[in-house]
């Protein structure tokens, strides 16, 4: 009679642990709206995939024109072209393909709960993203002092005599040295953008390091920094299809 007594209460009482085997630990990160960490993490990798889908959209539309113009004004392009520096496009390519793999690492360094390295790969993502934007400083300084910064100022006057500022490139006639810029608006615009998506992402990096000296992403939580990784690594790619566009295509010998 006991033993009959005593299986209902035990029975009642297996639901209760397995229960309490399978209890969900929510971490302080969760958002109420979700039912589970792994369901906000996917929701978060699907938005951030759709950003860059827009982000894809946006950048193609300023290939497409670049292109579509190059092929309208063929010898105005190459000749402007052939004015940017290809060693300064060359270190910047190396610097951001670094950074871009200090961020992977930092991702690493979240998912395996090492803070000590997630802060420190960060900070080199960080040191590589400025190092970038100062070389594209100077880029940007040398094209303002040789005026060909699109505008009222812009001289093309290098473009129709290039002899007499010792360049050895065939010259333009009038109307198609005009056209020199139309590259160099394209040229601010693509390299401009891809630089103002830079600066977002260092004042993004800021963010990130401070939460990550406070240990926000070693405890589980490393969301952010896979996104924020995401965004990175299409900010490196958007300037591996700029530098070959904008640099290299039809660079002759002669070009310095």
């Amino acid at each position: 009679m006991d033993s009959a007594i005593a299986n209902p209460q035990a029975d009642a009482a297996l639901p209760v642990a397995a229960g309490q085997e399978h209890e969900h630990v929510f971490v302080p990160q969760h958002r109420h709206h979700f039912e589970t960490e792994e369901q906000q993490r996917e929701a978060g990798s699907f938005g951030m995939w759709l950003f860059l889908l827009t982000e894809i959209m946006f950048f193609g539309g300023m290939f497409f024109a670049y292109l579509l113009y190059r092929n309208w004004y063929y010898d105005a392009f190459v000749v402007a072209s052939n004015q940017l520096s290809v060693p300064l496009g060359t270190a910047n390519t190396a610097i951001l393909i670094t950074s871009g793999f200090f961020m992977a690492l930092a991702v690493w360094a979240a998912e395996v709960r090492k803070k000590g390295l997630l802060v420190l790969f960060l900070i080199f993502t960080m040191l590589f993203g400025f190092a970038f934007l100062g070389i594209k400083a100077d880029e940007y300084h040398e094209k303002w002092e040789m005026h060909h910064i699109p505008g009222a100022s812009f001289d093309v006057s290098q473009f129709i005599n290039p002899a007499a500022y010792g360049l050895k490139e065939p010259p333009l006639a009038p109307d198609a040295a005009q056209k020199t810029e139309l590259f160099f608006f394209l040229y601010f615009a693509m390299t401009g953008m891809h630089a103002l998506h830079m600066v977002i992402g260092l004042g993004i990096l800021f963010w990130l390091l401070a939460r990550a000296q406070r240990g926000e992403f070693t405890a589980g939580y490393v969301a952010p920094i896979e996104n924020f990784g995401l965004y990175w690594h299409f900010v490196d790619i958007v300037w591996l299809f700029l530098f070959p566009l904008l640099y290299l295509i039809n660079r002759h010998p002669l070009a310095h």
